[in-house]
């Protein structure tokens, strides 16, 4: 196979997973704010809290349909474009992968309907458990792809065999593999602060024009209260999962820092253009001898740069340099904007302030960038390797040529781009048109999820 058919396939696979992650980074989040609502409901039967709910579940069933959808063709591309990938490390990655359907999926599936469809039609307890169950059923389909990838960034417990293939040795050393706590804490957190920003974004749209409207102000205090907490946890995970990148992965941390020079005391490069083929970051603002500082380790102990590793292992240094800074970028944005909205809430004047308003509907999308980001920087920054020093990306991809590459790429891009464009845009009318306002109704006795709420009858409280 040629490289292009590789960079193809490559171009392939980055497409289609931008697209999938936009969803579960979403749906994870918002499955535990929906148990959240639904709990608030039930214990103090505030309306508020029904009304949030029943709302935010729609929202919830079109992004977890359209997360499904696109994460099947991922599976699809494994045997079609990277076969020589799956034949060597099925026998580790394929178990994985199980694990997630079986506990996860599965998991998500059987309540799923029940969550959806049931609030009429069970108990309230009942209804309750569904919702925690996908909940939960959401955060173990992460711990097992994070499990999978983070064992591909760093392989343990595993042998390789006469044929070339690879064999697990020691599962708990596969499933727990080092980076793996840091980066699910990370991807984790990253989803909850990706459901937050939706949140607020959507109550800041609604309230700019009711400032009365009693659901999004609810929902926009929950928002703040989320990101105000989860944002500085988020940069403290952040930090140890660089840490760990560090350790396990020192050509990463080269190309993200662009450290071009091994040795210690090392600058902290804040911007900069990096070039790879001259070997220096032109127009660069740096920090002199904090670089150390940042990395956690001692100001003498010298930290390797990409002059340590041949030329033909690094990775396109400008993009994990610049997707990496995106993404720190936007999370002390995020810090910034919980610290203002929660001054704002102290002093009562959340709902008049027009500006954070506004600043809450413009950060709505920077979750979902700043996770695309932080997947570039783990992906692009692990190349050229598929399993890190163990299989290349060139050798792990099919004998098929660029052309066959190509119209399949074509042929994703235009059905991606009419299909998911389509949910996204009702998805946002949706959002557009916020939460209904409706009377007390007893638990069991209100109107479907998927109707409209409108048509709800008052009934007094149970």
């Amino acid at each position: 196979m040629d490289y292009d058919a590789v960079l193809l396939a490559r171009l392939q696979f980055a497409f289609t997973i931008a697209f999938h992650i936009i969803f579960p980074s979403f749906t994870i989040g918002l499955a535990s704010f929906l148990a959240v609502l639904e709990g608030l409901w039930l214990s103090t039967r505030r309306a508020v809290f029904r009304n949030l709910y029943l709302f935010w579940v729609k929202i919830f069933a079109l992004s977890f349909g359209m997360g499904v959808v696109s994460g099947v063709v991922m599976s699809y591309e494994l045997g079609t474009n990277w076969a020589e990938f799956s034949k060597m490390a099925s026998p580790v990655i394929g178990p994985l992968l199980a694990f997630e359907v079986l506990t996860a999926f599965f998991l998500e599936a059987s309540f799923l309907g029940v969550m959806l469809f049931g609030w009429r039609r069970v108990g309230p307890r009942l209804h309750f458990l569904a919702t925690v169950l996908v909940a939960v059923g959401t955060l173990v389909s992460a711990f097992w792809i994070i499990s999978a990838n983070s064992w591909m960034q760093h392989p343990t417990g595993y042998e390789q065999l006469a044929n070339g293939s690879l064999r697990a040795v020691d599962w708990m050393a596969v499933i727990f593999s080092p980076t793996f706590p840091s980066r699910l804490a990370h991807m984790t957190l990253a989803a909850y602060l990706t459901t937050a920003l939706v949140v607020g974004a959507a109550s800041a749209w609604i309230l700019l024009k009711d400032r009365a409207q009693t659901e999004s102000r609810m929902a926009l205090r929950m928002a703040i209260s989320m990101f105000a907490i989860v944002a500085p946890l988020q940069l403290l995970a952040g930090h140890e999962s660089g840490r760990m990148a560090l350790e396990h992965q020192p050509l990463k941390t080269a190309a993200i820092e662009a450290i071009w020079e091994s040795g210690p005391d090392q600058p902290q490069s804040l911007v900069g253009l990096p070039d790879r083929d001259a070997g220096r970051t032109h127009f660069e603002i740096a920090i002199p001898g904090v670089g150390n500082l940042i990395q956690g380790v001692p100001k003498t102990r010298p930290i390797q740069g990409l002059d340590a590793f041949p030329r033909a292992d690094w990775p396109v240094v400008g993009l994990v340099y610049w997707s990496f800074r995106v993404m720190v970028g936007l999370g002390l944005a995020m810090i910034a904007l919980g610290v203002w909205g929660v001054w704002l809430i102290v002093r009562t004047r959340l709902e008049e302030s027009t500006w954070y308003l506004r600043a809450a509907v413009a950060m709505g999308p920077a979750g979902f960038v700043a996770v695309i980001a932080g997947w570039i920087v783990a992906e692009v920054g692990r190349q050229p390797w598929t399993i890190y020093g163990v299989l290349r990306t060139a050798d792990s991809a099919s004998p098929v040529g660029a052309g066959q590459v190509t119209v399949s790429l074509l042929a994703f891009m235009v059905i991606y781009a009419v299909v998911f464009s389509a949910g996204a845009v009702y998805i946002l009318r949706l959002i557009g048109v916020g939460p209904a306002t409706e009377p007390e109704l007893p638990h069991g006795e209100g109107r479907a999820p998927g109707t409209a709420l409108a048509a709800a009858r008052a009934e007094p409280e149970a």
